[in-house]
């Protein structure tokens, strides 16, 4: 039985921000859960941030996300940074999100889409294992590794 596996994203505030941006780059469909859905009462502060947060696509695209309950300074958990020195990645983010794709020109549209207000690591370009690759971190502190699929 095949496993999957999915990035689950945990945002100080702008959890649904974050997951309509990725469905517009990405597409597919967004669930936004708040915690008022939940039972938490609609005048509590923060009933309306996501307690669950899905985009899926049919393209293979998936991603979660929600709120951490009481933060609301924006942006994901523990956002560290990351930056290029000595042609090595130097970070202290506990992870990156990953995606390639086949092509460069598909790859190039989802890169164009995210770099939008984003830090550049690396540009996308050829590299040694891949016909195309880059690093970058989104307006929301989300970095993002993306290649071509190595065939």
């Amino acid at each position: 039985m095949p496993v999957q596996t999915t990035t689950h994203l945990n945002f100080r505030g702008d959890a649904r921000q974050a997951l309509e941006f990725y469905q517009s780059v990405f597409g597919g469909h967004l669930v936004v859960n708040t915690y008022a859905d939940f039972g938490m009462p609609t005048e509590t502060p923060g009933s309306d941030k996501v307690a669950f947060g899905l985009v899926a696509g049919e393209n293979g695209f998936r991603i979660m996300g929600y709120d951490i309950p009481g933060r609301t300074e924006g942006g994901i958990a523990a956002p560290g940074s990351t930056h290029r020195e000595n042609n090595t990645t130097v970070t202290d983010q506990s992870l990156f999100v990953s995606i390639s794709s086949p092509t460069l020109d598909e790859l190039r549209r989802y890169w164009d889409a995210v770099a939008v207000d984003a830090t550049i690591i690396e540009p996308l370009t050829a590299s040694a294992w891949s016909a195309g690759f880059g690093m970058l971190t989104d307006r929301f502190g989300v970095t993002w590794s993306a290649s071509v699929t190595a065939e």
